[in-house]
């Protein structure tokens, strides 16, 4: 079979990458690498059952949810993936081993076994480009107007991961420009009962996160990656509280106008 673009994405199938308040006026954007369980049919669903599609392996619980609502609070455009990560995780630097893996939290993914170039090609053709694309046309066009905009990613974890009990509630992944994550990091620990991770329960400092450092860290540009657990946004009333703390605690952070310049990047990783 040949998995080229046409019979990779049908018709009947999902777009690659959706917006939400994508007319939104702040010099913002939005990311949500994560965002659906979906394959295409033409992949068979990997070889997996809808439940574990439906586990943190197969997408970011939630997170849809919180930057939907999150999105109009703070009038920003959102752009979020419409794939599952186990098709081609849209956060990974294609020559990295976890971009389309064979193995996730002892999960075998059979639709990834063996995969050839022509295979990976269509995934990368048919999902990865026109998601990065879609968020390097927002951040273009708001740098064309003068402004360096901010760029925020919204993830979640799984509570539990090789037997870990993770004591977090929230984590701030950064690396090099704290302009935003410093401050983000002060207002979420003063919650009343939020533990707060600092690069936890995963590190900004990673080169293996993508969507941050191509289009944010590398060119300068203010940024934040927040991780929350997932058990606290997996239902409608979760997601909506922790859109409206992020959007309270994110307003006065993004009210500055001294944060919309690029700096320089810092070197890259050796």
């Amino acid at each position: 079979m040949s998995f080229n673009d046409a019979v990779l994405i049908a018709d009947q199938d999902e777009p690659p990458v959706s917006f939400a308040h994508d007319h939104g006026k702040a010099p913002v954007v939005l990311t949500c690498d994560h965002a659906s369980r979906a394959v295409p049919r033409a992949l068979g669903n990997l070889g997996l059952t809808d439940d574990l599609l439906a586990r943190h392996i197969g997408w970011d619980i939630g997170v849809a949810m919180v930057t939907r609502r999150l999105a109009p609070l703070l009038d920003a455009p959102a752009v979020l993936c419409g794939y599952s990560r186990l098709v081609i995780d849209c956060n990974r630097y294609l020559a990295d081993p976890t971009s389309m893996v064979e193995v996730s939290d002892g999960v075998t993914v059979p639709g990834n076994a063996d995969l050839g170039a022509e295979a990976r090609l269509a995934r990368q053709a048919s999902i990865f480009a026109p998601y990065h694309a879609a968020i390097a046309a927002r951040i273009t066009a708001l740098r064309a107007t003068g402004i360096a905009p901010a760029v925020i990613s919204i993830h979640s974890f799984t509570p539990v991961m090789r037997g870990f009990q993770r004591p977090w509630h929230i984590g701030v992944l950064w690396d090099g420009d704290g302009r935003i994550a410093l401050p983000l990091l002060d207002a979420l620990r003063a919650e009343p009962g939020l533990v707060v991770g600092d690069n936890e329960p995963y590190t900004g400092r990673d080169p293996t996160g993508y969507t941050q450092r191509h289009h944010a860290l590398d060119q300068g540009l203010p940024h934040v990656e927040v991780e929350i657990r997932q058990d606290l946004i997996g239902d409608d009333a979760g997601a909506a509280e922790w859109a409206d703390r992020l959007a309270r605690l994110f307003k006065p952070i993004l009210a500055s106008p001294d944060l919309y310049m690029a700096i320089q990047p810092p070197p890259p990783h050796s």
